[in-house]
Parts: C-alpha cells; structure tokens; sequence
C-alpha cells in the first residue's frame, strides 16, 4: 500500500507500507457505492433491509439458524458471552494469549460478571487439552467455585501470528464441552482466513462451535462491523444484550453494504494476502540473518511473525523499518514500513487487500536493509 509523504520543496516523497493490521484497509470504490446506495430502515424494529441481507447470509456462511450484525468483534464476543453465561458469576475458559482474553479489557468481568480462567496457549494457538479439562469447574455440589459454562476459541490466532486450529481439534475440543455439558463460541475474527487455508467451507469449522463472531473490518476489508451467528434462540437473547450494550444502529445498512461486498470478495482477496505473507517469510528464512527469522512453515493465513533472538529489539526494529533517512529520500523517496512489536522479541507484521505483490517485495528489502546495517 503505498501511501505518499510530502517530500520538502521538491525532494522525493516517501511511500508509506502499512503492515500494522488488517485493519487499515480503506473502503474500495465498490464498497463506497454501495454504502452510497443502499437501502435502509430502523434495525432495532428490525426492518433495515441491507442488515437482514447480511445476516441472513451470514446465517448460510456460518450454517447456524440466525445470525446477528453488530458494531465490533469485541462486542460480538461480550454479547455471546452474556447470551451463554446468564448467570453472573458463571465462568469461561479462555486462552491465556487469546484475543478475548489479552486485548478485551476484561469486559466479560467488568461488564458481563463472568470470570474468566485462563488457558494455556501453545505456539500453534491450540488450548492445551490437559489443561483445559483440568480448568472445568462444576461448582456443585462444592459451593466455593465458580460453575464453568463456556468454552472459548480463536482461529486464526492473533498473538500466534495467524495459525489456524486444525479440524481434528475443533472436534476434540467439541467432545469436551459435550462431556461437561459446557457451550463453546469461536472468536472467528479471521474465519475466512482459516478457511481458505484449510481449503473449506467456513461451516466445516463452526459445525463445531454454538456460536460464532467474524470481523467484517479485519481481513475482509469493510470499514466496520461483525456478525455473530449461533441458534435462532441465541440470536434473539443476543439481539437483547447487543441493545443493552449500545449497539442498536438504526440506518445500519450503510454499513452493512461494504460488508456484503466484503464476503463477496472474501477468498480471492484473503488467497492474495496469503500468498504474500508466505512470500516474504520464504525471503526473510533466505536471509538467515541472526537477528531476525521466521517460519515459512507456520505462516498459514495473513501474518508472518519475526522472531528476535538477540541485539534488535522489537521496538527497535519497528522504529528502524518506519524510518526513511535523508540518503534514502535523495535515492528515490525511501520506504516506510509500519509494523508493531508484540513483545521485545516479536515483531508482526500483517497482510491485507492494500497490500500488493509490489509492496511486499518493498517491505522485505527494507526489512533486509535494516538488519545488514545493525549485521555491521
């Protein structure tokens, strides 16, 4: 995505690549006519022809009886939360490195009264099975303990860099929750990453789960907005929280039209992005620098993590790749590539529709121009 900077009288612009997220994507042209001219009503009367469009096709995508539009997946996953757990003081099993769990501001205690027990998170962004079991508490007859009703899974996983849970997991995970009696809700914020990457239909993977959230303004693009699926029930107890929470949009079908179009879209773009991601970890593993590797193996959907084992520190090699130095704007503008550190030995970096084949050539030979001046 190049975006130019304004060079000082005359000089060469700089050309800004974005890799902080998938979501600073702009809204295409087809999505900003549609939103220009869709059709809307008052959704909290239910009568927004656009949002009940989306959602009764969100309700195929996620082979679930109804599905619900909401503002964002962070109120998607509190609404599913509060639908499953009605009673406060109920308790969920999350991952101890998952989206709900590190980046919600606990909104399932502050708000919901619901405590969440965390769960080991292995690289691959699987729960530790062990662990997990061991974590189900039924409160009864003991009446010291919370009693846990939700399980709760991220695919693609976030913190792991994109990694996408396995099939035979989401079953395994499934006979657990069926054995306790437990409910179990799939942050699917990039559900149609892990699909084109499994090479199925979004279904095979929420067949597992008794209620969904994918993020329209994530991978896909949109300018905002998410939907939540689960059983007609589900989506009537939800549609109740979401108003409770804020969330009535009214006119929401101007929203909802970039998002038709953005599933529309959805595997051509996402199968771009993946490609590359998958292309510029295979350049960074050429470089077999010491400073800075990565794992083409583990690069499964739309993000490459760079591991920093040693001098370069991720805040510093984020700060490197988003400067551009007076040599380089006299050489032709320079590259700025935007990343963010996770921790001071991993930086991530994530693909996205704005991104090109062009740009991803770009971002790598900044990258590689950064790690050869601290080789020296």
């Amino acid at each position: 995505m190049y975006t130019s900077t304004e060079g000082k009288e005359g000089a060469p612009a700089s050309a800004v690549i974005d890799l902080r997220s998938d979501t600073v994507t702009k809204p295409c042209a087809e999505m900003r006519r549609a939103m220009a001219e869709a059709e809307v009503g008052d959704d909290v009367f239910g009568e927004d022809p656009t949002v009940n469009e989306i959602q009764r096709r969100a309700a195929q995508i996620f082979g679930m009886e109804d599905a619900l539009f909401v503002t964002t997946g962070t109120m998607g996953n509190l609404v599913s939360i509060m639908t499953h757990c009605r009673v406060r003081g109920s308790e969920v099993l999350v991952g101890d490195q998952s989206h709900l769990y590190f980046y919600e501001q606990g909104g399932a205690a502050q708000v919901a009264g619901v405590l969440p027990r965390s769960v080991k998170t292995l690289p691959d962004g699987r729960l530790d099975l062990q662990d997990l079991e061991r974590q189900i508490q039924h409160g009864y007859p003991d009446v010291h303990f919370a009693k846990t009703r939700l399980i709760c899974l991220e695919n693609t996983h976030n913190r792991m860099g994109g990694r996408v849970l396995p099939l035979s997991y989401m079953k395994e995970v499934r006979d657990i929750a069926d054995r306790y009696g437990l409910k179990v809700h799939l942050d699917g914020a990039r559900l149609i990453n892990a699909a084109v990457s499994l090479g199925v239909e979004p279904v095979e993977i929420v067949k597992y789960c008794d209620s969904v959230s994918l993020c329209l303004s994530k991978a896909l693009g949109a300018p905002a907005g998410s939907l939540l699926g689960g059983t007609a029930e589900f989506i009537a107890e939800a549609r109740r929280n979401r108003k409770m929470l804020g969330g009535g949009m009214r006119q929401a079908g101007v929203l909802a039209a970039a998002g038709l179009v953005a599933l529309r879209l959805a595997r051509e773009n996402l199968t771009r992005d993946h490609q590359n991601a998958q292309t510029f970890a295979k350049a960074v593993k050429e470089l077999r620098s010491p400073l800075c590797s990565t794992d083409p193996d583990t690069v499964e959907s739309n993000m490459v993590l760079l591991a920093l084992p040693g001098k370069l520190a991720g805040e510093e090699l984020c700060e490197q790749l988003g400067a551009v130095t007076s040599e380089e704007k006299q050489d032709g503008g320079g590259v700025a590539v935007k990343a963010l550190p996770i921790s001071s030995q991993h930086v991530r970096l994530v693909w996205h529709r704005d991104i090109s084949a062009a740009d991803t050539q770009s971002a790598f030979h900044k990258l590689a121009s950064v790690l050869q001046k601290y080789s020296k």
